[in-house]
């Protein structure tokens, strides 16, 4: 492996250190206050600047040190996290995620901004409090004697008075003595595990200044119970140093994650006095480590001699000399049986909490996205011979009993389980994309003056990897209308008895195959008469159209259009809710809006959970193969002549359980006949689709279900209006996959043109 593999791969693990890092900052920002969110929030910063620091990306780690000093003075409780604090922290996150980005792609990033981050981390490490949280201090004036002001000459000097009375009563400053820190280091089996040495961290320790140490031996179980694997020893030290904490934790750095460090300042009574660690002093000897490469040969040759009695890797690792570890031993071997057993009792039930920790941790492997790609492709291949296959034999075979036809049942079977296995090795919950709008909410909040508080649900919710990859520029477009357009200001929220603060809700969901993503505001809701008129002022509806409130709310998606009064540097020029649109229908997906004035708007995404597979319903509609989603078909029925009644000039109704459906004749609406079929004679699809309610497709015959691959139309040919992608069937022949919303906007009135083909906004 080259260091470019290996930098790769410190990126990779950079993203998902600052997806925690934004993470543990938005749940301190809600309030939670465990230390262990705070913990994981300072270790994710810590990891990227010990790793960007091997690199040596210089600026990355600088911010990170400040970011990460101002983060320690929070986990030790001298500052608070409060909202103003936090809000520089949010910000900092923010810029760090710009530096690793920059260190990765070579890019640049905002200095001034990065420069005035450090200044505020800094003034907060220092303990002073921004100003928009900071308490009023009150000035208590004490009286003083008059004093006649000194005359100013005409160079502008003014004399300034001195008393020198009270210089005998001042006293000296006292000397400062050298801080003593409390440290406490208990190894994990780990930490030896991948070559680390305790006596190597310790002698390090030991030239930040004096040091006294004091071992626990009580885990250590007799000789026939003592697992050369297994850590039994921990320190306790003592150490006057004025490096300060971060030296000290510069030397745990790289084995911070492989053993539990407790560092705390020592009071003046722990410091002089011993009686507080009734522990027994282990002799060690750090000098005799200066030398490492004699060391190192010297402790092979004491492994090797120890090997035979099962204690070589243990001894060697607590105590780095063969005869303090078998002192230690020969102490443990000689104590009474009823200190010996809770101590074996104790080692035990230790390392099956190791066994049952490395248990609960599931492996993961990093895998090239191309070769998955590749064997999804393989496994859409599968799919397709193996339906060829089996239409073969069905065509060939005329008793359907045959042991051949069971072997292809049970192979049905089993490609169906690979194909699933296979594409949920793609499925990824939507938290990164989710965290992203974070940020985005942050600084759209910043530039309009108004504050926004943004709440994700759903967020490990699934859906394939090219799915998410795409949501990101829609969602973006969204939240920034959100925000913009949405919100009011928070002197009109608290006019309207709302509380000043806006909120945006992110919501993802499971919904009948597929995942369906809300983003709702409480804002003011759409303002229907002034896109109305907006719409009348670009000649995109005539004056006296009759619309009703969803076509209003659609008008919104037009290329061009927006009711901003003026361009900004967030709106005004048109291009946004377009964007969405087109971006959802690349997806397959449809967007429905719905929005009450005053209460605020709700944007409803519905998108395929995958691009690579779809259960459809193969139906026949004028000697035309079409693959119908199953997703979108609630039932199916033989239509009757007493429940066909006709509507207008040539609009057909269906009864349904004493409701009436409109009857769409597929055929017809893609142009496959110039005249309506007989619905008798055919079948009917009882389907639904955001916003457009329910409608019954005709067609011409149901020739089965199948599971079939999707294959991008426009890719491989043209965009065709109302088709959303083609397959491959059985028998070799190209199927088209029907896009039921825009079969359903085109029988509400709605031309089927290229752009409302994939997916209908109504």
């Amino acid at each position: 492996m080259d260091m470019n593999e290996i930098k790769e791969i410190f990126f990779q693990e950079c993203e998902e250190q600052l997806a925690e890092l934004e993470s543990g900052l938005l749940k301190l920002n809600d309030g939670d206050r465990d230390p262990e969110t705070v913990n994981a929030v300072f270790r994710a910063v810590h990891s990227i600047k010990g790793g960007a620091g091997a690199f040596g990306l210089d600026d990355l780690v600088s911010f990170a040190h400040v970011f990460e000093t101002t983060l320690d003075c929070v986990r030790s409780n001298r500052l608070d996290p409060g909202p103003e604090v936090l809000k520089v922290m949010l910000k900092s996150a923010d810029v760090l995620a710009d530096l690793t980005n920059a260190a990765r792609d070579g890019g640049s990033v905002d200095e001034a901004r990065s420069r005035q981050l450090i200044k505020e981390l800094e003034a907060l490490a220092n303990g002073e409090v921004p100003q928009a949280s900071a308490a009023p201090v009150e000035v208590v004036a004490k009286p003083v004697a008059a004093v006649a002001a000194p005359p100013v000459n005409e160079e502008g000097f003014q004399p300034v008075a001195f008393s020198f009375d009270d210089f005998e009563a001042a006293e000296e400053p006292p000397l400062m003595e050298t801080p003593t820190y409390e440290i406490v280091f208990r190894p994990k089996s780990d930490l030896y595990a991948k070559g680390n040495e305790a006596t190597l961290l310790l002698r390090d320790l030991s030239r930040l200044g004096d040091m006294s140490i004091h071992c626990d031996m009580e885990a250590l179980p007799t000789l026939d119970r003592l697992s050369p694997e297994s850590a039994y020893f921990f320190w306790k030290i003592q150490l006057a140093t004025d490096k300060g904490e971060d030296a000290i934790r510069a030397v745990f750095e790289f084995a911070e994650w492989d053993c539990d460090l407790e560092i705390s300042l020592a009071s003046d009574e722990a410091a002089s006095s011993d009686e507080e660690l009734p522990m027994q002093p282990v002799p060690f000897d750090l000098s005799i480590l200066d030398d490492e490469p004699a060391v190192s040969v010297g402790v092979v040759e004491e492994e090797e001699q120890l090997a035979s009695q099962q204690l070589g890797n243990a001894a060697v690792s607590v105590a780095g000399t063969a005869s303090n570890v078998l002192q230690m031993a020969q102490s443990a071997a000689r104590a009474p049986a009823e200190k010996a057993a809770p101590a074996a009792s104790a080692a035990a039930q230790g390392a099956a909490g190791q066994q049952a920790a490395a248990s609960a941790a599931t492996p993961t492997i990093r895998v090239d996205l191309d070769r998955v790609d590749r064997l999804i492709n393989l496994v859409g291949e599968l799919v397709i011979n193996q339906a060829m296959l089996s239409q073969s034999v069905v065509e060939n075979d005329t008793n359907g009993t045959s042991s051949i036809n069971m072997g292809l049942e049970e192979l049905q079977q089993l490609t169906r389980e690979i194909q699933d296995s296979v594409m949920a090795i793609r499925a990824q919950p939507v938290k990164p994309v989710f965290q992203r709008m974070s940020r985005i909410v942050r600084e759209i909040a910043d530039m309009t003056g108004k504050s926004v508080r943004l709440i994700t649900e759903g967020e490990n919710t699934e859906v394939d990897k090219t799915v998410i990859d795409k949501l990101a520029e829609p969602l973006t477009h969204m939240i920034r209308n959100a925000v913009d357009h949405g919100l009011e200001t928070p002197e009109k929220r608290l006019a309207a008895g709302k509380s000043a603060e806006g909120t945006v809700r992110l919501t993802a969901k499971h919904r009948s195959g597929r995942i369906v993503i809300e983003l709702a505001d409480d804002g003011a809701g759409i303002n229907r008469e002034k896109v109305r008129q907006k719409a009348i002022d670009n000649d995109l509806i005539a004056a006296d159209a009759n619309l009703s409130d969803e076509e209003i709310d659609n008008l919104i998606f037009h290329a061009g259009f927006s009711t901003a009064d003026k361009i900004s540097d967030i709106s005004g020029r048109g291009v946004g809710m377009d964007v969405v649109k087109r971006s959802i229908q690349a997806l397959g997906g449809r967007i429905n809006i719905s929005s009450k004035p005053g209460h605020g708007s709700v944007f409803t995404m519905s998108l395929p959970l995958t691009l690579a597979v779809l259960d459809g319903m193969v139906v026949t509609v004028a000697n035309q193969t079409l693959v119908v989603p199953l997703t979108a078909i609630v039932e199916t029925l033989q239509p009757e002549a007493s429940a066909i009644h006709s509507f207008g000039a040539n609009q057909r109704l269906i009864s349904i359980r004493n409701s009436f459906c409109p009857l769409v004749d597929v055929g017809r609406i893609l142009n496959f006949r110039a005249i309506q079929a007989n619905p008798v004679e055919g079948v009917a699809l009882l389907v639904e689709s955001e916003g457009g309610g329910q409608r019954a497709l005709m067609v011409d015959a149901i020739q089965g279900q199948r599971q079939v691959v999707i294959k991008s139309l426009e890719a491989n040919y043209t965009h065709v209006p109302g088709i959303a992608a083609a397959t491959i069937l059985g028998d070799g022949r190209v199927a088209l996959i029907l896009d039921v919303d825009a079969i359903v906007a085109a029988s509400r009135g709605q031309s089927l043109k290229p752009e409302m083909s994939l997916a209908a906004v109504g």
